[in-house]
């Protein structure tokens, strides 16, 4: 899944500006791995029975009677949302979602769709929300084309839950002179469609002169992207840094990838939520706060090894 969102680029702001690349890739080394899907890794039924649910009152009567949320999910992004071995659906994502059930007294259902399409899905009610390592930015809250600027649709209000930047990785060993993202004229980048890799992309494509462009191939799940640049059919390709930090420490047991540069475009992730379901969105800030107080947030968080990525507190809206 990268940092994955829409908006307008400026090389200056992206996940996590520096979250700390060695500690954490050092951390998903020890992690073990990683259509639609109604289930989380993690026990979330467990998070049924409004009775023992602290925060239950919070949410919408309809969502309490039905003991359901509905999550549009690109279920493609280890370590952020995945298939395990087992084919249940786990990561950052689930395992938060379970914890903020239990505070709400409903399970949180992942379903798996394509990342590009997941706001127009939350718009269309086919999800309640959507949480998918997505970047919160203003184009987004506002409904905006992040390339034309032009107002495509009504925006979407975000609660903030996780931070993260993006980084660039090669083929290991390959293309050694790869640092930055203005190292790439003349060379070729895979990136997932609709991503803020891809947007970065764009903007360091117009950079380029000399005759030197910089070819962007786009591809609806970041882990297609990872596979064209496996085979030889691309010269880098950009991630979420969390995401690509797994797939250097898994991805051929990692043989096959390595991190170049540093991160850029640190931003938070935030759970989109519609502009009109406001006691939605407020029952769900409630439920992070809560979890981040009782300790089950930092929990998952050193779970999958990504503490530096933590926030303190669920923000709405905090994405510039």
């Amino acid at each position: 899944m990268t940092a994955r969102s829409t908006r307008r680029t400026t090389v200056a702001r992206t996940r996590t500006a520096a979250v700390g690349a060695i500690a954490v890739a050092g951390a998903l080394l020890l992690t073990g791995c990683g259509d639609q899907t109604n289930d989380s890794g993690s026990d979330s039924s467990s998070s049924a029975g409004t009775s023992s649910a602290p925060l239950a009152d919070k949410l919408p009567k309809e969502i309490r009677d039905k003991g359901v949320i509905k999550v549009g999910s690109d279920i493609a992004y280890a370590p952020v949302e995945f298939k395990d071995d087992a084919g249940k659906t786990a990561g950052i994502d689930p395992d938060l979602a379970d914890a903020m059930g239990k505070q709400l007294g409903v399970k949180f259902e992942f379903e798996n769709g394509t990342f590009d399409t997941l706001i127009t899905g939350l718009r269309s009610d086919r999800y309640d929300i959507a949480m998918s390592a997505m970047t919160d930015t203003k184009d987004r809250q506002e409904g905006v084309d992040s390339e034309t600027g032009k107002k495509v649709g009504e925006g979407v209000d975000f609660v903030d839950y996780f931070t993260a930047g993006v980084s660039i990785y090669t083929q290991k060993g390959k293309n050694t002179d790869i640092k930055s993202w203005s190292d790439l004229c003349g060379r070729k980048i895979v990136v997932q469609r609709g991503s803020v890799s891809e947007d970065l992309a764009k903007a360091e494509a117009k950079k380029c002169t000399g005759g030197k462009k910089l070819a962007i191939e786009p591809f609806d799940t970041d882990q297609q992207a990872q596979t064209r640049l496996r085979a030889g059919g691309a010269d880098a390709g950009s991630s979420d840094f969390p995401v690509a930090a797994y797939a250097v420490a898994h991805s051929g047991g990692g043989k096959d990838f390595q991190i170049v540069g540093e991160q850029v475009e640190a931003a938070p992730y935030g759970i989109a939520v519609a502009k009109n379901d406001t006691q939605l969105r407020d029952a769900l800030q409630a439920a992070l706060d809560a979890i981040i107080a009782n300790g089950d947030y930092g929990k998952v968080l050193k779970k999958w090894g990504v503490e530096d990525g933590a926030v303190t507190k669920a923000a709405v809206n905090g994405g510039k």
